[in-house]
């Protein structure tokens, strides 16, 4: 990755940046909705941001949970938007890594996401079939839900995520 890309908490003066980059990452998706609401979580919601000569470039987004009825804690990855100008550099790597970093220091087993197998496995995603996502997924989506453990103890987690209201919605889980 680029030297002069900066990882940072975001800030609420940051919503105007993630407003065009959100449409520029995807195009074909209405994710703002999601984002702003996420962002007005009071708690549980980990934001950071890529900066590159004062621009926002990236942003990705970690939910806290628990899978229940243990109630292990554990984040949701989701979503990461990276500009198109400045893909294909390491930006949302780094976004992630240091996303688990701080998730871990903040006492989260795991992360859990719903996304591309061949990405998210770079970064030491495997398939999960022990943790259920609230709604049930397409088949051909399965191999996309993915997690990494953040701790040493032994056991992966077992039963189904639960996440706050603003993901208690089916259609984010569906095509």
């Amino acid at each position: 990755m680029d030297d002069s890309v900066d990882i940072r908490r975001s800030v609420p003066a940051d919503e105007g940046a993630l407003a065009h980059l959100y449409p520029d990452a995807f195009p074909g998706e209405d994710l703002l909705p999601l984002v702003r609401a996420l962002l007005r979580e009071e708690a549980g919601v980990l934001s950071l941001v890529a900066v590159k000569d004062g621009a926002v470039v990236g942003h990705i987004l970690f939910t806290q949970g628990t899978v229940d009825p243990a109630g292990e804690r554990v984040a949701l990855l989701g979503p990461l938007a990276v500009a198109t100008r400045v893909q294909r550099q390491g930006i949302g790597g780094a976004l992630i890594r240091a996303g688990l970093q701080d998730l871990a220091q903040m006492g989260a087993r795991s992360v859990l996401v719903l996304g591309d197998p061949a990405y998210y496995g770079r970064f030491g995603f495997v398939a999960d079939h022990g943790v259920e996502p609230p709604y049930p997924l397409p088949k051909e989506w399965r191999e996309a839900w993915r997690s990494i453990d953040l701790d040493d103890e032994p056991g992966k987690a077992q039963g189904t995520l639960a996440l706050p209201p603003t993901w208690m919605q089916p259609a984010l889980w569906q095509p």
